[in-house]
Protein backbone atom coordinates (compact mmCIF):
# COMPACT_ATOMS: atom_id res chain seq x y z
CA UNK A 1 0.00 0.00 0.00
CA UNK A 2 2.91 2.48 0.77
CA UNK A 3 4.65 1.54 -2.55
CA UNK A 4 1.88 2.59 -4.39
CA UNK A 5 0.96 5.68 -2.70
CA UNK A 6 4.86 6.47 -3.41
CA UNK A 7 4.22 5.86 -6.93
CA UNK A 8 1.29 8.17 -7.52
CA UNK A 9 2.90 10.80 -5.25
CA UNK A 10 5.82 11.09 -7.41
CA UNK A 11 3.62 11.15 -10.80
CA UNK A 12 1.74 13.83 -9.27
CA UNK A 13 4.70 16.35 -8.84
CA UNK A 14 5.51 16.25 -12.15
CA UNK A 15 3.97 18.74 -14.11
CA UNK A 16 2.99 18.86 -17.94
CA UNK A 17 4.70 22.70 -18.10
CA UNK A 18 6.42 25.38 -20.04
CA UNK A 19 9.72 24.74 -17.52
CA UNK A 20 9.57 20.53 -18.36
CA UNK A 21 8.39 21.15 -22.25
CA UNK A 22 12.09 23.29 -22.15
CA UNK A 23 13.80 20.57 -20.32
CA UNK A 24 12.53 17.89 -22.70
CA UNK A 25 13.60 19.76 -25.52
CA UNK A 26 16.82 20.32 -24.53
CA UNK A 27 17.05 17.00 -23.94
CA UNK A 28 16.51 16.19 -27.13
CA UNK A 29 18.51 18.45 -28.51
CA UNK A 30 21.88 16.92 -26.60
CA UNK A 31 19.85 12.94 -27.36
CA UNK A 32 20.04 12.16 -23.51
CA UNK A 33 18.33 9.27 -24.11
CA UNK A 34 18.57 7.54 -20.91
CA UNK A 35 17.80 11.05 -19.12
CA UNK A 36 14.73 11.17 -21.30
CA UNK A 37 13.47 7.72 -20.45
CA UNK A 38 14.04 9.02 -16.62
CA UNK A 39 11.11 11.39 -16.69
CA UNK A 40 9.08 9.59 -19.31
CA UNK A 41 8.48 6.43 -17.49
CA UNK A 42 7.52 8.25 -14.34
CA UNK A 43 4.63 9.68 -16.43
CA UNK A 44 1.39 7.73 -17.07
CA UNK A 45 0.86 7.00 -20.69
CA UNK A 46 -1.83 9.83 -21.32
CA UNK A 47 0.72 12.13 -19.91
CA UNK A 48 3.34 11.11 -21.92
CA UNK A 49 1.15 11.95 -25.15
CA UNK A 50 -0.12 15.16 -23.67
CA UNK A 51 3.50 15.74 -23.25
CA UNK A 52 3.99 14.99 -27.04
CA UNK A 53 0.78 16.62 -28.34
CA UNK A 54 3.00 20.05 -26.85
CA UNK A 55 6.08 19.18 -28.46
CA UNK A 56 7.16 19.79 -32.30
CA UNK A 57 6.19 16.61 -34.58
CA UNK A 58 9.90 16.00 -35.06
CA UNK A 59 10.64 15.78 -31.13
CA UNK A 60 7.51 13.62 -30.25
CA UNK A 61 8.33 11.32 -32.94
CA UNK A 62 11.95 11.26 -31.06
CA UNK A 63 10.18 10.44 -27.75
CA UNK A 64 7.71 7.84 -28.92
CA UNK A 65 10.78 5.91 -30.60
CA UNK A 66 12.29 5.60 -27.15
CA UNK A 67 9.45 4.15 -25.48
CA UNK A 68 8.97 0.19 -25.33
CA UNK A 69 6.14 -1.67 -27.02
CA UNK A 70 4.07 -1.54 -23.95
CA UNK A 71 3.90 1.94 -23.37
CA UNK A 72 3.80 2.97 -26.88
CA UNK A 73 0.70 0.72 -27.15
CA UNK A 74 -0.93 3.13 -24.44
CA UNK A 75 0.45 6.46 -26.05
CA UNK A 76 -0.32 6.09 -29.23
CA UNK A 77 -4.29 6.06 -28.90
CA UNK A 78 -3.76 9.05 -26.38
CA UNK A 79 -2.39 11.55 -28.47
CA UNK A 80 -3.64 14.12 -31.39
CA UNK A 81 -4.46 12.20 -34.44
CA UNK A 82 -1.90 14.59 -36.57
CA UNK A 83 0.93 13.71 -34.14
CA UNK A 84 -0.04 10.12 -34.50
CA UNK A 85 0.01 10.04 -38.76
CA UNK A 86 3.60 11.64 -38.00
CA UNK A 87 4.58 9.02 -36.19
CA UNK A 88 3.34 6.30 -37.48
CA UNK A 89 4.84 7.25 -40.90
CA UNK A 90 8.45 7.14 -39.29
CA UNK A 91 7.69 4.00 -37.52
CA UNK A 92 8.90 0.70 -38.44
CA UNK A 93 5.99 -1.65 -40.13
CA UNK A 94 7.25 -4.50 -37.49
CA UNK A 95 7.26 -1.79 -34.47
CA UNK A 96 3.73 -1.09 -35.57
CA UNK A 97 2.30 -4.43 -35.68
CA UNK A 98 4.04 -5.22 -32.49
CA UNK A 99 2.03 -1.96 -30.98
CA UNK A 100 -1.39 -3.21 -32.71
CA UNK A 101 -0.84 -6.69 -31.47
CA UNK A 102 -0.87 -5.35 -27.88
CA UNK A 103 -3.96 -3.15 -28.46
CA UNK A 104 -7.53 -4.19 -27.56
CA UNK A 105 -9.51 -5.10 -30.76
CA UNK A 106 -11.50 -1.50 -30.95
CA UNK A 107 -8.38 0.76 -30.72
CA UNK A 108 -6.58 -1.49 -32.58
CA UNK A 109 -9.15 -1.26 -35.42
CA UNK A 110 -8.70 2.72 -35.37
CA UNK A 111 -4.99 2.51 -35.37
CA UNK A 112 -4.68 0.19 -38.63
CA UNK A 113 -7.77 1.98 -40.51
CA UNK A 114 -5.33 5.29 -40.51
CA UNK A 115 -2.33 3.29 -41.59
CA UNK A 116 -1.88 3.39 -45.77
CA UNK A 117 -3.64 0.52 -47.36
CA UNK A 118 -0.07 -1.04 -47.86
CA UNK A 119 1.05 -1.17 -44.44
CA UNK A 120 -2.10 -2.05 -42.79
CA UNK A 121 -2.21 -5.20 -45.27
CA UNK A 122 1.12 -6.13 -44.21
CA UNK A 123 0.27 -5.31 -40.53
CA UNK A 124 -2.68 -7.73 -40.96
CA UNK A 125 -0.70 -10.23 -42.66
CA UNK A 126 1.79 -10.12 -39.40
CA UNK A 127 -1.19 -10.34 -36.81
CA UNK A 128 -2.36 -13.33 -35.51
CA UNK A 129 -4.96 -15.54 -38.01
CA UNK A 130 -7.55 -14.99 -35.09
CA UNK A 131 -6.77 -11.15 -34.24
CA UNK A 132 -6.19 -10.29 -38.07
CA UNK A 133 -9.77 -11.31 -39.19
CA UNK A 134 -11.58 -9.52 -35.91
CA UNK A 135 -10.12 -6.67 -36.64
CA UNK A 136 -10.83 -6.86 -40.98
CA UNK A 137 -14.27 -7.94 -39.47
CA UNK A 138 -14.47 -4.34 -37.36
CA UNK A 139 -13.12 -2.30 -40.24
CA UNK A 140 -15.95 -3.02 -42.24
CA UNK A 141 -18.25 -1.01 -40.17
CA UNK A 142 -18.47 3.16 -40.31
CA UNK A 143 -15.90 4.85 -38.26
CA UNK A 144 -18.78 6.30 -36.42
CA UNK A 145 -21.08 3.77 -35.93
CA UNK A 146 -21.63 1.22 -33.48
CA UNK A 147 -19.73 -1.45 -34.94
CA UNK A 148 -17.21 1.27 -35.16
CA UNK A 149 -16.17 1.42 -32.06
CA UNK A 150 -17.17 -1.89 -30.53
CA UNK A 151 -15.06 -4.97 -28.94
CA UNK A 152 -15.41 -7.94 -29.91
CA UNK A 153 -13.44 -9.30 -27.13
CA UNK A 154 -16.21 -10.46 -24.54
CA UNK A 155 -16.74 -13.27 -22.42
CA UNK A 156 -19.61 -15.24 -22.84
CA UNK A 157 -21.48 -18.38 -21.17
CA UNK A 158 -23.90 -20.50 -21.86
CA UNK A 159 -27.53 -20.05 -20.36
CA UNK A 160 -26.73 -24.32 -19.47
CA UNK A 161 -23.59 -23.17 -16.85
CA UNK A 162 -23.63 -22.65 -13.25
CA UNK A 163 -21.36 -19.75 -11.29
CA UNK A 164 -18.62 -21.96 -10.96
CA UNK A 165 -18.67 -22.27 -14.84
CA UNK A 166 -18.84 -18.24 -15.17
CA UNK A 167 -16.00 -17.89 -12.69
CA UNK A 168 -13.69 -20.15 -14.33
CA UNK A 169 -14.51 -18.62 -17.59
CA UNK A 170 -13.45 -15.34 -16.28
CA UNK A 171 -10.29 -16.96 -15.01
CA UNK A 172 -9.37 -17.93 -18.04
CA UNK A 173 -10.12 -15.25 -20.17
CA UNK A 174 -8.80 -12.19 -17.55
CA UNK A 175 -5.38 -11.40 -19.09
CA UNK A 176 -6.82 -11.49 -22.67
CA UNK A 177 -9.72 -9.26 -21.50
CA UNK A 178 -9.90 -5.95 -19.81
CA UNK A 179 -12.70 -3.93 -18.50
CA UNK A 180 -14.87 -6.91 -17.25
CA UNK A 181 -18.10 -6.00 -16.05
CA UNK A 182 -20.55 -8.35 -16.80
CA UNK A 183 -20.84 -11.98 -18.65
CA UNK A 184 -23.53 -11.99 -21.66
CA UNK A 185 -25.39 -15.19 -21.28
CA UNK A 186 -26.06 -17.00 -24.80
CA UNK A 187 -28.48 -19.65 -25.96
CA UNK A 188 -26.71 -22.58 -27.99
CA UNK A 189 -27.16 -20.46 -31.15
CA UNK A 190 -25.25 -17.56 -30.55
CA UNK A 191 -28.16 -15.41 -29.53
CA UNK A 192 -28.08 -13.22 -26.28
CA UNK A 193 -30.40 -13.79 -23.95
CA UNK A 194 -29.10 -11.64 -21.08
CA UNK A 195 -25.99 -10.59 -18.88
CA UNK A 196 -24.93 -11.81 -15.34
CA UNK A 197 -22.92 -9.02 -13.09
CA UNK A 198 -19.80 -9.56 -11.37
CA UNK A 199 -21.65 -9.99 -7.79
CA UNK A 200 -24.11 -11.58 -9.09
CA UNK A 201 -21.39 -14.26 -9.14
CA UNK A 202 -20.06 -13.06 -6.11
CA UNK A 203 -23.13 -13.91 -3.70
CA UNK A 204 -24.62 -16.70 -5.59
CA UNK A 205 -24.01 -20.03 -4.77
CA UNK A 206 -21.28 -21.96 -7.02
CA UNK A 207 -23.44 -24.64 -8.04
CA UNK A 208 -26.27 -22.57 -8.73
CA UNK A 209 -27.86 -22.31 -12.60
CA UNK A 210 -26.77 -19.08 -14.55
CA UNK A 211 -30.61 -19.18 -15.92
CA UNK A 212 -31.84 -18.56 -12.28
CA UNK A 213 -29.96 -15.36 -11.94
CA UNK A 214 -29.73 -14.06 -15.42
CA UNK A 215 -30.47 -10.48 -15.70
CA UNK A 216 -32.82 -10.42 -18.90
CA UNK A 217 -33.98 -6.83 -18.82
CA UNK A 218 -31.69 -6.40 -22.22
CA UNK A 219 -30.84 -3.45 -23.66
CA UNK A 220 -28.62 -3.48 -27.01
CA UNK A 221 -27.44 -1.52 -30.13
CA UNK A 222 -27.12 -3.16 -33.70
CA UNK A 223 -23.71 -2.55 -35.74
CA UNK A 224 -25.17 0.40 -37.74
CA UNK A 225 -26.25 2.42 -34.67
CA UNK A 226 -24.42 6.07 -34.62
CA UNK A 227 -22.21 6.63 -31.89
CA UNK A 228 -23.94 9.08 -30.64
CA UNK A 229 -26.99 7.40 -30.01
CA UNK A 230 -24.91 4.79 -28.35
CA UNK A 231 -23.41 7.59 -25.80
CA UNK A 232 -27.34 8.79 -25.21
CA UNK A 233 -28.66 5.20 -24.66
CA UNK A 234 -25.37 4.70 -22.33
CA UNK A 235 -25.90 7.77 -20.25
CA UNK A 236 -29.84 7.29 -20.33
CA UNK A 237 -29.24 3.93 -19.07
CA UNK A 238 -26.36 4.45 -16.52
CA UNK A 239 -24.78 1.57 -18.12
CA UNK A 240 -21.03 0.71 -17.92
CA UNK A 241 -21.15 -1.39 -21.55
CA UNK A 242 -23.37 -1.96 -23.88
CA UNK A 243 -23.95 -5.19 -26.20
CA UNK A 244 -23.70 -5.12 -30.00
CA UNK A 245 -26.22 -7.61 -31.64
CA UNK A 246 -27.28 -8.38 -35.22
CA UNK A 247 -30.81 -8.53 -36.67
CA UNK A 248 -30.98 -11.95 -35.25
CA UNK A 249 -29.72 -10.97 -31.79
CA UNK A 250 -26.60 -13.07 -32.28
CA UNK A 251 -23.70 -11.31 -30.31
CA UNK A 252 -21.24 -9.45 -32.26
CA UNK A 253 -19.29 -7.09 -29.57
CA UNK A 254 -19.74 -4.83 -26.83
CA UNK A 255 -18.99 -1.29 -26.12
CA UNK A 256 -17.52 -0.21 -23.08
CA UNK A 257 -17.60 3.11 -20.87
CA UNK A 258 -14.21 4.48 -21.87
CA UNK A 259 -15.32 4.09 -25.91
CA UNK A 260 -17.93 6.23 -25.33
CA UNK A 261 -16.03 9.02 -23.17
CA UNK A 262 -14.27 9.02 -26.28
CA UNK A 263 -17.08 9.44 -28.74
CA UNK A 264 -18.78 12.19 -26.37
CA UNK A 265 -15.68 14.52 -26.25
CA UNK A 266 -15.58 13.80 -29.82
CA UNK A 267 -18.98 14.26 -31.00
CA UNK A 268 -18.50 17.59 -28.61
CA UNK A 269 -15.53 18.86 -30.57
CA UNK A 270 -17.26 18.28 -33.28
CA UNK A 271 -20.52 20.16 -33.18
CA UNK A 272 -18.37 22.97 -31.41
CA UNK A 273 -16.40 23.21 -35.11
CA UNK A 274 -19.73 22.78 -36.99
CA UNK A 275 -21.36 26.02 -34.88
CA UNK A 276 -18.50 27.81 -36.75
CA UNK A 277 -18.25 26.33 -39.94
CA UNK A 278 -15.37 24.56 -39.57
CA UNK A 279 -14.28 21.01 -40.20
CA UNK A 280 -12.88 17.93 -38.56
CA UNK A 281 -9.45 18.69 -40.60
CA UNK A 282 -8.76 21.86 -38.90
CA UNK A 283 -7.59 19.76 -35.18
CA UNK A 284 -6.24 17.72 -37.29
CA UNK A 285 -3.67 19.75 -39.66
CA UNK A 286 -0.68 22.07 -38.81
CA UNK A 287 -0.87 23.16 -41.76
CA UNK A 288 -1.76 27.02 -42.20
CA UNK A 289 -2.92 26.78 -45.97
CA UNK A 290 -5.59 23.96 -45.28
CA UNK A 291 -7.04 25.18 -41.95
CA UNK A 292 -7.51 28.58 -44.20
CA UNK A 293 -8.66 26.26 -46.93
CA UNK A 294 -11.14 25.13 -44.62
CA UNK A 295 -12.30 28.21 -43.42
CA UNK A 296 -12.90 30.15 -46.29
CA UNK A 297 -15.80 29.03 -48.26
CA UNK A 298 -17.93 30.33 -44.69
CA UNK A 299 -16.23 33.22 -44.28
CA UNK A 300 -16.62 33.73 -48.05
CA UNK A 301 -20.81 32.99 -47.19
CA UNK A 302 -20.05 35.64 -44.59
CA UNK A 303 -18.90 38.04 -47.04
CA UNK A 304 -21.76 37.76 -49.61
CA UNK A 305 -24.37 37.65 -47.09
CA UNK A 306 -22.62 41.03 -45.89
CA UNK A 307 -22.56 42.40 -49.16
CA UNK A 308 -25.86 41.70 -49.46
CA UNK A 309 -26.70 43.62 -45.76
CA UNK A 310 -24.95 46.60 -47.42
CA UNK A 311 -27.12 46.72 -50.61
CA UNK A 312 -30.08 46.71 -48.05
CA UNK A 313 -28.89 49.61 -46.43
CA UNK A 314 -28.05 51.36 -49.62
CA UNK A 315 -31.48 51.36 -50.33
CA UNK A 316 -32.39 53.00 -47.44
CA UNK A 317 -29.82 55.46 -48.20
CA UNK A 318 -32.35 58.24 -47.97
CA UNK A 319 -33.71 57.57 -44.74
CA UNK A 320 -30.60 57.26 -43.28
CA UNK A 321 -29.33 60.53 -44.58
CA UNK A 322 -33.11 62.29 -43.41
CA UNK A 323 -32.58 60.86 -40.04
CA UNK A 324 -28.76 60.58 -39.23
CA UNK A 325 -29.57 58.77 -35.81
CA UNK A 326 -30.89 55.69 -37.29
CA UNK A 327 -27.35 54.76 -38.45
CA UNK A 328 -26.18 55.27 -35.06
CA UNK A 329 -28.30 51.97 -33.50
CA UNK A 330 -27.59 49.69 -36.81
CA UNK A 331 -24.67 47.85 -34.79
CA UNK A 332 -26.98 47.91 -31.38
CA UNK A 333 -29.57 45.88 -33.12
CA UNK A 334 -28.23 43.75 -35.15
CA UNK A 335 -25.95 42.45 -32.90
CA UNK A 336 -28.93 41.84 -30.48
CA UNK A 337 -31.04 39.59 -33.14
CA UNK A 338 -27.17 38.31 -33.98
CA UNK A 339 -26.98 36.64 -30.31
CA UNK A 340 -30.97 36.01 -29.87
CA UNK A 341 -30.41 33.94 -33.13
CA UNK A 342 -27.38 32.32 -32.26
CA UNK A 343 -28.55 31.36 -28.66
CA UNK A 344 -31.92 29.76 -30.06
CA UNK A 345 -30.27 27.87 -32.51
CA UNK A 346 -27.14 26.09 -30.27
CA UNK A 347 -29.89 25.65 -27.68
CA UNK A 348 -32.37 23.74 -30.31
CA UNK A 349 -28.76 21.82 -32.06
CA UNK A 350 -27.89 20.68 -28.17
CA UNK A 351 -31.49 19.56 -27.95
CA UNK A 352 -31.19 17.68 -30.87
CA UNK A 353 -27.87 15.68 -30.27
CA UNK A 354 -28.96 14.50 -26.81
CA UNK A 355 -32.31 13.73 -27.65
CA UNK A 356 -33.41 16.50 -25.14
CA UNK A 357 -35.78 18.11 -28.28
CA UNK A 358 -37.89 15.66 -30.53
CA UNK A 359 -39.35 17.03 -33.85
CA UNK A 360 -42.76 15.87 -32.93
CA UNK A 361 -42.71 18.39 -30.35
CA UNK A 362 -41.53 20.61 -32.53
CA UNK A 363 -44.47 23.11 -32.46
CA UNK A 364 -44.15 22.76 -28.21
CA UNK A 365 -40.59 24.08 -28.55
CA UNK A 366 -40.76 27.59 -31.36
CA UNK A 367 -43.70 28.52 -28.89
CA UNK A 368 -41.32 28.41 -25.59
CA UNK A 369 -38.75 30.04 -27.89
CA UNK A 370 -41.10 32.55 -29.09
CA UNK A 371 -42.53 33.29 -25.70
CA UNK A 372 -38.64 33.47 -24.71
CA UNK A 373 -37.92 36.12 -27.46
CA UNK A 374 -40.75 38.21 -26.32
CA UNK A 375 -40.04 38.47 -22.59
CA UNK A 376 -36.22 39.06 -24.16
CA UNK A 377 -37.13 41.39 -26.39
CA UNK A 378 -39.83 43.54 -24.36
CA UNK A 379 -36.59 43.54 -21.37
CA UNK A 380 -34.49 44.74 -23.75
CA UNK A 381 -36.49 46.90 -25.96
CA UNK A 382 -37.58 49.07 -22.76
CA UNK A 383 -33.98 49.35 -21.51
CA UNK A 384 -32.99 50.81 -25.29
CA UNK A 385 -36.18 53.30 -25.31
CA UNK A 386 -35.25 54.64 -21.74
CA UNK A 387 -31.59 54.97 -22.98
CA UNK A 388 -32.76 57.18 -26.11
CA UNK A 389 -35.25 58.89 -24.36
CA UNK A 390 -32.83 60.54 -21.52
CA UNK A 391 -28.94 60.08 -22.80
CA UNK A 392 -29.72 60.27 -26.85
CA UNK A 393 -32.48 62.80 -26.24
CA UNK A 394 -33.90 61.34 -29.53
CA UNK A 395 -37.48 62.09 -29.00
CA UNK A 396 -40.23 60.04 -28.11
CA UNK A 397 -41.29 58.87 -31.86
CA UNK A 398 -37.71 57.79 -32.85
CA UNK A 399 -37.34 55.79 -29.52
CA UNK A 400 -40.59 54.02 -29.89
CA UNK A 401 -39.69 53.12 -33.54
CA UNK A 402 -36.21 51.87 -32.52
CA UNK A 403 -37.55 49.64 -29.87
CA UNK A 404 -40.70 48.30 -31.04
CA UNK A 405 -38.05 47.29 -34.24
CA UNK A 406 -35.27 46.02 -31.63
CA UNK A 407 -38.67 43.53 -30.20
CA UNK A 408 -39.47 42.67 -33.60
CA UNK A 409 -35.92 41.58 -34.92
CA UNK A 410 -35.10 39.79 -31.58
CA UNK A 411 -37.91 37.48 -32.17
CA UNK A 412 -37.24 36.94 -35.88
CA UNK A 413 -33.82 35.88 -34.84
CA UNK A 414 -34.43 33.58 -32.04
CA UNK A 415 -37.60 31.87 -34.42
CA UNK A 416 -34.59 31.61 -37.61
CA UNK A 417 -32.40 30.31 -35.25
CA UNK A 418 -34.62 27.59 -33.72
CA UNK A 419 -36.10 26.74 -36.65
CA UNK A 420 -33.77 26.39 -39.20
CA UNK A 421 -32.15 23.16 -37.47
CA UNK A 422 -35.44 21.58 -36.71
CA UNK A 423 -35.87 21.76 -40.72
CA UNK A 424 -32.26 20.50 -41.27
CA UNK A 425 -33.14 17.34 -38.68
CA UNK A 426 -36.32 16.97 -40.63
CA UNK A 427 -34.40 16.05 -43.93
CA UNK A 428 -31.77 14.16 -42.29
CA UNK A 429 -28.92 17.58 -42.29
CA UNK A 430 -27.12 17.87 -39.30
CA UNK A 431 -28.43 20.33 -37.73
CA UNK A 432 -25.15 21.80 -36.37
CA UNK A 433 -24.18 23.70 -39.41
CA UNK A 434 -27.22 25.72 -39.41
CA UNK A 435 -25.71 27.92 -36.81
CA UNK A 436 -22.60 30.25 -36.76
CA UNK A 437 -22.32 32.60 -40.65
CA UNK A 438 -25.63 30.93 -41.85
CA UNK A 439 -27.81 31.84 -39.15
CA UNK A 440 -25.98 34.90 -38.38
CA UNK A 441 -25.57 36.55 -42.04
CA UNK A 442 -29.79 35.56 -42.48
CA UNK A 443 -30.47 37.71 -39.39
CA UNK A 444 -27.99 40.52 -40.53
CA UNK A 445 -30.06 40.57 -43.80
CA UNK A 446 -33.65 40.35 -42.79
CA UNK A 447 -33.19 42.19 -39.15
CA UNK A 448 -32.05 45.26 -41.47
CA UNK A 449 -34.67 45.15 -43.61
CA UNK A 450 -37.26 45.22 -40.60
CA UNK A 451 -35.39 47.60 -39.18
CA UNK A 452 -35.11 50.74 -41.54
CA UNK A 453 -38.71 49.17 -42.88
CA UNK A 454 -40.48 50.40 -40.03
CA UNK A 455 -38.89 53.27 -39.92
CA UNK A 456 -39.65 54.77 -43.33
CA UNK A 457 -43.02 53.33 -42.64
CA UNK A 458 -43.73 55.66 -39.63
CA UNK A 459 -41.40 58.53 -40.68
CA UNK A 460 -41.93 59.59 -44.61
CA UNK A 461 -45.86 57.82 -45.61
Amino acid sequence: MNQVNKKINVRSLIQIDKALLEDISDLISSKSSQSLLNIIYDLHPADIAELMNHLSTEDAIYIFHLLDTETASEVIIEVDENIREAVLEETETSKITDIVDELELDDATDIVAELPDEIAEEVLENLEREDSEDVKELLKYPEDSAGGIMSSDFISISEHSTVKDAIEEIRKYSEDIDHIYQLYVLSDSGKLLGTILLKALLINPLEKSISSIIEEDLIFVTPDTDQEQVAQMMEKYDLISIPVVDENRIMLGRITIDDVVDVIHEEAAEDIQKLAGLTEEEEVSDSALTISRNRLPWLMVSLIGELVSASVLSSFQATIEQIYIAGIFIPIVMAMGGSSGTQSAIVVVRGLATGDIWLGQSFKRLTKEFKVALFNGLACGAVLLTATLFFWHSGLRFSLILSVSLIIIMINATMIGAIVPLILKKFNIDPAISTGPFVATTNDIIGLIIYFSLITLFYFN
